[in-house]
């Protein structure tokens, strides 16, 4: 696997396919990594790698990846927008398409802020929020399925740090998508195509509040994954949004 390396950041990734980059993470927590494609709810990376130039990567720091950095407390969801950002200038590469599952969801909020001239357009696919009933999912899931590996890892990095960082990733904004306040979701004018999920970690109702707000918003039929044919279309559905928002030049 290739490596992007700026500072003290390695960063691992992959590419397959031609046409219109799209930048897809899978999902997974803060344990996102390329090896994971296998097994998400559909392999991005393989149904879409006739239509466009399918970048993903390991996340930093993911357990079981190769991507390492700092444990960026400051400010976290920076960091990782940083990554990718910085990924996409290694490879060239100015506008692209997103595309992210579970924590991809919050991924793709905090890109769209960062630099909304460059992403044309973005899917959330069962993205991660907070959820009322279960408003520390994210939180436990950190300390219980990410902090132990990390920790072997990287010895010299604190529970103290591990459990700040989880603080601001998923307390320091307790609401909606973690990472960007309602104001902005209801000012964005990013095309944005939410495939919504219903779990303690995947918050229907911040994924539709999402829909509910930003003005360019579409929202995916609820459940899509459990019927075949329903799958089916709603990736045709992907698919076809994907396309509508690529460059005209890039459609001819």
């Amino acid at each position: 696997m290739p490596m992007y390396e700026r500072g003290d950041v390695r960063i691992r990734y992959e590419e397959v396919g031609a046409g219109v980059p799209l930048l897809v993470t899978p999902g997974g927590g803060l344990n996102s990594r390329v090896d994971v494609w296998p097994g998400q709810v559909f392999n991005a990376m393989e149904v879409f790698k006739d239509d466009f130039q399918c970048i993903t990567m390991d996340q930093r720091n993911a357990v079981g990846g190769e991507s390492t950095g700092p444990v960026q407390v400051e400010d976290p969801w920076g960091a990782f927008a940083d990554d990718q950002l910085g990924l996409m200038d290694h490879l060239g590469i100015g506008e692209f398409l997103f595309m992210g599952y579970c924590i991809g969801g919050p991924f793709a909020m905090k890109l769209v802020e960062r630099a909304p001239e460059r992403v044309l357009a973005a899917v959330l696919c069962q993205p991660v929020g907070h959820a009322e009933a279960t408003p520390d999912a994210m939180y436990d899931g950190g300390i219980n399925g990410w902090a132990p590996g990390l920790r072997e890892r990287q010895p010299d990095v604190s529970m103290e740090t591990i459990e700040q960082y989880l603080h601001n990733l998923y307390r320091v904004q307790p609401d909606f998508m973690y990472c960007v306040s309602r104001e902005f979701a209801s000012q964005c004018q990013t095309p944005l195509l939410v495939m919504p999920d219903d779990t303690p970690a995947h918050s229907y109702q911040a994924a539709m509040d999402l829909v509910a707000l930003a003005p360019r918003a579409e929202v995916t039929a609820y459940p899509w994954k459990e019927q075949e044919d329903l799958k089916a279309r709603t990736i045709e559905q992907v698919r076809a949004f994907l396309k509508a928002h690529q460059p005209a030049t890039a459609a001819r």
